[in-house]
């Protein structure tokens, strides 16, 4: 017991700080340091092997005032932390902006996940892209542009992450066919040229949009749903199930040194025998 009490103060110690973190942000790079800091600190506590068995004794625990507690701090956590992702994300379109740009832990970590993002549905030149969820730092529409030169769209209701990723696109972007817009799924343009959807995993919402997208995007869609489960639910949204009539879960891509994992999902009915087969797997 002693070990997993240590482990729900190490939980409530980093809730502190993110909400502390979160609360002090005021538009410079002043807390910069500190929160890169609590964040690779964070994500190296999450992808930690050891902290897992701890954490599975947590969740065990008998029906009570603990478990309630674990609960709350569960949700509180990964709210906290995602407020705290955004920040740092203009905190580095901010630096790259004024030439002060450092790369931090969480963003490498990141960064290495793009490549495999769509496992077997690879993108081309004629795909179309959108990001739900771009953030201030959009790394994703530029990785993508950079690597397939697809079309990249990003759409975020953050009024100054639009604008900071517009100001990074155009410093790290020129040329690239990357758009960046504050708005809407159902009031975007375009959707059914849409070929591949990518959601931020700190997206809270993610998958009642994805029922949104059923009716507005064409049927050979895939889509990429950042998530994480078990430990890894501290730190993103977790998968949840869909209504098997719209959507169907077609790979899980795990990446247990990573931060969060990997779910792609094709409309119901358009799967290949070779796709049920690997459903059938998962």
């Amino acid at each position: 017991m002693l070990a997993t009490d240590q482990f729900h103060r190490n939980l409530t110690g980093f809730h502190q700080r993110f909400v502390d973190l979160a609360d002090r942000y005021d538009g410079t790079i002043h807390c910069s340091a500190e929160l890169e800091a609590i964040i690779g600190a964070y994500s190296a506590f999450i992808t930690d092997e050891a902290n897992k068995h701890a954490w599975k004794q947590l969740e065990q625990l008998d029906e009570g005032p603990a478990t309630a507690d674990l609960s709350n701090l569960a949700i509180d956590l990964r709210q906290s932390s995602a407020r705290c992702v955004a920040i740092m994300e203009k905190y580095r379109a901010i630096k790259l902006l004024s030439g002060e740009e450092e790369s931090a832990g969480y963003f490498k970590n990141i960064e290495s996940c793009i490549e495999e993002e769509f496992g077997n549905f690879q993108l081309s030149a004629d795909s179309k892209v959108l990001l739900i969820g771009s953030g201030s730092f959009p790394m994703t529409p530029l990785y993508i542009a950079k690597r397939t030169s697809a079309t990249v769209i990003g759409i975020d209701i953050d009024e100054e992450a639009i604008h900071l990723g517009r100001s990074v696109i155009d410093r790290l972007g020129k040329g690239l066919n990357i758009q960046l817009e504050q708005t809407f799924i159902n009031e975007l343009d375009g959707m059914q040229d849409v070929t591949h959807i990518i959601f931020s995993s700190t997206v809270s919402n993610k998958y009642g949009l994805l029922e949104q997208l059923h009716g507005l995007t064409n049927d050979n869609v895939i889509v990429a749903m950042r998530f994480g489960d078990g430990l890894k639910s501290l730190f993103n949204y977790p998968k949840q199930e869909v209504n098997r009539r719209q959507w169907t879960l077609v790979e899980t891509i795990a990446r247990p040194r990573q931060v969060f994992d990997i779910a792609l999902y094709r409309k119901t009915g358009q799967q290949t025998d070779s796709e049920r087969g690997l459903y059938e797997r998962v």
